[in-house]
């Protein structure tokens, strides 16, 4: 037995509270390499009255990636507290005692040694990671305002396009506002979602509003305050949650802040809001607006319009989080999504998530973080945050060709293994937003192939996301391509596209009990004729999906009711899936 792979680790994503009486803990094995695992568990100081080692819990063998296997198991005890360890059993034969001091011979000697276990001091519920639970029957939609909708022409900047009359260029405006979103509130009701994700709609220099230049306006380009007011008052009528977008990684360089800094240098009051590295502020300017060399200050990327803040300065940090407060308390938002997160102190984000919860305490918390977060999410940070590395995976595999189905779900399950059940079920699940290309341009074209990806997607746990005119089939590369105008006439829509994203959005709306906390069953993994089957299950429920990814028919057994499905024929309770096709049944 491969004893060096044996991994665990106390207070984290191997060993917490799910529920305030439901105790998770986790351990991972080298793969295919251990034959039997058992959770040796009880109260901290009763080890020696009680014997509770004579009294094992068997574990569960459950994810799987390429190189490990992970055993689970739920305990609801008694008492507040706990010691554990596992008896680990190799197919070899081999059999140790695993605790706080690593491997043992499993014999009696260490068993009976209570400085040999992990400890779980006491079970705080206060620290226990509580996620809103309306976040798991939640499907978002997102809209950049620019480009969704010109609802008030008199509110166009200067050098407005006819809507939709080009391709946009980086700095191109088309009028898109909130007057717009309000006018079509139809039309998401219609689509079923009950989450609005909007990218920034506060005062700033840009078309896309990363570049804030005053945190407390609504752009006077998107509207005022009044009809924001009364957009979120109309969202919450029908049911819909409204996420807004906060940038304090950095400020725009038009901000008065920044402008103060460029004009008195080290003498600004705000010369320590940023990090200058030395004054005057300059830079050398690059081939195109976003990029430069020579910048005397740090800024997002090499953008230097975009000045990154010192959220460790206490007069930065108490400006930010007023703002926090303020857009919850007086327009009763329901999330904020958090720009550049990974980029801003964990110490500013505690002391953030405090200000929210504070006010409301169901509120989502998102960060946009594009690789492993473990330590943006034990609860004390964010709730979840844009799942960009667990959907590349599915991406790579079904759209891209990149990666073999044994691949995909040895990520799959890696990821799910790094967060906590409840943090799973929160997760954001994108398959394109305004930073990359549209899924359906990612498919060269292949509306049948989007099909299958945004269903297999909707399968898994996590809150999934519309990126506006996906619903419409549209299409757009790298930004700014992806963030054309949304298509508005009739006959340039894709009608038989928005039909099926309301049959999987009231697919994934039904069964969201069961696609947000079921288990992971993979039934198969077929490589040799490209054919994966994932099933959920919770309690005596099971969904399964059928996804044919080869170039010839499949055939399998009727089990249950189809609840959704594409290029499939029914006969005989067997059901045929042409290749790009798929089924998903409950039973």
């Amino acid at each position: 037995m491969n004893t060096a792979a044996i991994a665990h680790r106390p207070d984290s994503e191997f060993a917490y509270l799910y529920q305030k009486d439901i105790m998770h803990i986790r351990l991972k094995t080298a793969k295919n390499d251990v034959a039997n695992v058992e959770l040796i568990h009880g109260d901290t100081y009763t080890l020696a009255e009680d014997k509770w080692y004579q009294h094992p819990l068997k574990m569960e063998k459950y994810l799987s990636t390429a190189v490990h296997d992970y055993w689970v198991v739920a305990t609801s005890e008694p008492f507040k507290r706990m010691a554990y360890a596992f008896r680990v059993v190799g197919k070899d034969g081999t059999e140790v005692f695993y605790g706080d001091h690593g491997c043992f011979p499993f014999e009696q000697q260490h068993l009976e040694m209570p400085n040999n276990y992990f400890r779980m001091p006491y079970f705080h519920e206060v620290d226990r990671f509580k996620a809103p639970a309306w976040v798991k029957n939640t499907v978002w939609y997102q809209i950049f305002p620019e480009r969704f909708a010109n609802g008030d022409k008199a509110n166009d900047p200067k050098g407005t396009f006819p809507w939709g009359s080009k391709v946009p260029d980086r700095q191109d405006f088309f009028g898109g506002d909130l007057q717009g979103v309000l006018d079509h509130l139809d039309h998401f009701t219609e689509l079923g979602i009950n989450g609005l994700y909007f990218c920034p709609i506060f005062k700033a220099y840009s078309n896309h509003k990363y570049d804030t230049i005053d945190y407390f306006e609504i752009d006077p380009d998107f509207g005022d305050k009044a009809l924001f007011k009364k957009l979120v008052d109309e969202c919450h009528k029908r049911g819909i949650k409204v996420m807004l977008d906060a940038v304090f990684n950095h400020m725009g360089d038009t901000s008065p802040q920044w402008q103060d800094v460029i004009k008195n240098g080290a003498d600004s009051p705000y010369a320590d809001w940023f990090h200058v590295n030395s004054f005057p502020v300059s830079y050398t300017e690059g081939i195109d607006f976003e990029n430069a060399t020579d910048i005397t200050y740090d800024v997002f990327a090499f953008t230097p319009h975009m000045p990154k803040l010192n959220t460790a300065n206490p007069e930065v940090k108490e400006y930010l989080l007023s703002i926090a407060a303020y857009w919850i308390e007086e327009f009763d938002i329901d999330a904020w999504r958090l720009d550049v997160a990974n980029e801003v102190d964990h110490t500013f984000w505690k002391e953030f998530r405090e200000v929210c919860d504070a006010i409301k305490d169901d509120f989502y918390i998102l960060g946009e973080i594009w690789h492993s977060a473990q330590s943006w999410l034990n609860g004390d940070e964010f709730t979840a945050v844009m799942n960009y590395a667990y959907t590349d995976a599915i991406v790579g595999a079904f759209v891209k060709k990149e990666i073999s189905l044994e691949k995909m779900v040895s990520e799959i399950n890696r990821h799910l293994m790094m967060y906590r059940e409840q943090t799973n079920a929160m997760q954001f699940n994108v398959l394109d937003s305004h930073d990359t290309p549209r899924i359906l341009t990612e498919a060269n074209d292949d509306k049948d192939l989007m099909k299958q990806v945004e269903a297999f997607t909707y399968l898994q746990p996590g809150s999934p996301c519309i990126y506006y005119g996906d619903e419409f089939a549209m299409t757009g590369g790298m930004d700014p391509d992806c963030r054309k105008c949304m298509v508005w006439q009739k006959e340039e829509q894709d009608h038989d596209m928005f039909d099926f994203f309301k049959q999987l959005v009231r697919f994934r709306r039904e069964n969201a009990h069961i696609l947000a906390d079921g288990k992971m069953i993979w039934e198969t993994v077929n490589l040799a004729n490209d054919q994966i089957v994932l099933s959920r299950k919770l309690n005596n429920e099971i969904i399964c999906g059928h996804f044919n990814l080869g170039t010839t028919k499949t055939v399998f057994e009727k089990k249950g009711t189809i609840l959704l499905g594409h290029y499939f024929e029914e006969a005989d309770e067997q059901i045929t899936i042409a290749p790009k096709g798929f089924v998903i049944t409950k039973a």
